[in-house]
C-alpha cells in the first residue's frame, strides 16, 4: 500500500489535505548570511498561519547539512495539525563546506538510505523524500554525483526524488541523468522552481516524460514570471497534464514569512490559489493541491 512518510509515521496519500508541495520550517545556508529559518516558534506560527488558510500538509526540502532542526518537526506537526514531510538529499555545492563534502564521499547513497527507513541523526524522525540539485542550464560533477545517490537511495526505498532547478534552468538535462542514465521511473521525479523560467515547450515536454512539476513560490527578483505563472499552468491543464501539476510557497529567508512580513506560507491559498482558479477553475486548483501530492509523494516502500 503507498503511503506518504511524515515526520509522525507513514499516513495515507488522502490524508494529506491541502498540500504545500515545497516549503521551508527551517533553513541555513552560507549563501544567506542574516537570513536563516532556525526558530521554532516562528516556524509554530508559519504553520498555524498556513493552517488557517485551509492547510493540511507541508512538505519541507530542507536537505542534510542546511539546519532541517528534524527533532522539532513532530512537535511543530502535532502542535498545528498540519502534517509536515521531511528531507534527506544534497543541496548545490556551494551551500556546504569542502570538508563536509569530502567526509560524505563514498558514502552519501548510505546516508540517504538510512535517512529514509531509520532517522535523521538521533531525531527518530525518517525522511520522506530525496532533495537534489541541478546548476543553471547545466549539470556539474557534483550534481552528477548526488543525483547517482539519489537515485540508489530512491531504487532502494522507492522514495520520490525531488530536484531544485537553479532559475527554473535544465529541467531536460535533469530528466536525462534520472531517468535515462539512472533508471528513475520519471513518476518518482518533483521537479521543481519551473514557474521561474517560464518555458511552455520545455515544460510540456517535461510533463510528457512523466515527471511532476512543481511551481513553487512567488519571485524574489524576477517579478514577470509570477504574472506568466497562470498561463503556464493553464497551457499544461489544457494539454492534459493537470495531475501532474503541484504547488508550494518555497519560504526560504527569515524576512518571507508572513510572520516577518513577508507573504510566507499562507501566500499559496490567501492569493495563488484564487488566481489559479480564475485560470483553471476551483475544481482543478482542488486537484492540485490534493490528490496531486498525494500521488506524487506516496510510495511502497522498501
Amino acid at each position: 500500500m503507498s503511503t506518504v512518510r511524515t515526520v509522525l509515521g507513514d499516513v495515507l496519500p488522502q490524508d494529506l489535505g491541502v498540500c504545500n508541495a515545497h516549503d521551508h520550517l527551517f533553513l541555513s545556508s552560507p549563501q544567506l548570511p542574516g537570513q536563516e529559518l532556525r526558530e521554532a516558534s516562528a516556524a509554530r506560527a508559519e504553520l498555524s498561519a498556513f493552517r488557517a488558510e485551509g492547510g493540511g500538509s507541508v512538505v519541507q526540502w530542507t536537505p542534510y547539512g542546511m539546519g532541517r532542526r528534524a527533532a522539532d518537526l513532530p512537535l511543530l506537526a502535532r502542535d498545528t495539525g498540519v502534517h509536515v514531510i521531511a528531507a534527506t538529499g544534497l543541496h548545490q555545492a556551494v551551500h556546504y563546506t569542502p570538508e563536509l563534502l569530502r567526509r560524505l564521499r563514498g558514502k552519501l547513497t548510505d546516508v540517504f538510505v538510512s535517512e529514509l527507513t531509520t532517522s535523521i541523526g538521533t531525531s527518530g524522525v525518517r525522511a520522506g523524500l530525496i532533495k537534489v540539485a541541478g546548476g543553471f542550464h547545466a549539470l556539474d560533477a557534483h550534481t552528477r554525483w548526488t543525483m547517482t545517490a539519489a537515485a540508489e537511495a530512491h531504487h532502494a526505498t522507492g522514495a520520490p526524488i525531488t530536484v531544485h532547478l537553479e532559475l527554473g534552468t535544465g529541467a531536460l538535462d535533469v530528466l536525462d541523468l534520472l531517468c535515462g542514465e539512472l533508471g528513475v521511473a520519471p513518476q518518482s521525479v518533483v521537479l521543481g522552481h519551473l514557474n521561474r523560467s517560464p518555458d511552455l515547450t520545455v515544460h510540456r515536454q517535461a510533463a510528457e516524460a512523466g515527471a511532476y512539476l512543481a511551481f513553487d513560490g512567488p519571485s524574489r527578483a524576477h517579478h514577470a514570471t509570477d504574472w506568466r505563472m497562470p498561463d503556464a499552468v493553464r497551457a499544461l491543464a489544457d494539454a492534459g497534464f493537470g495531475d501532474r501539476l503541484l504547488l508550494g510557497g518555497d519560504t526560504t529567508t527569515a524576512a518571507a514569512r508572513s510572520v516577518d512580513g513577508g507573504p510566507g506560507m499562507p501566500y499559496l491559498l490567501r492569493r495563488v490559489r484564487p488566481r489559479l482558479e480564475l485560470a483553471l477553475g476551483k475544481d482543478l486548483v482542488e486537484h492540485i493541491l490534493t490528490a496531486n501530492p498525494g500521488r506524487a509523494f506516496a510510495v511502497d516502500w522498501r
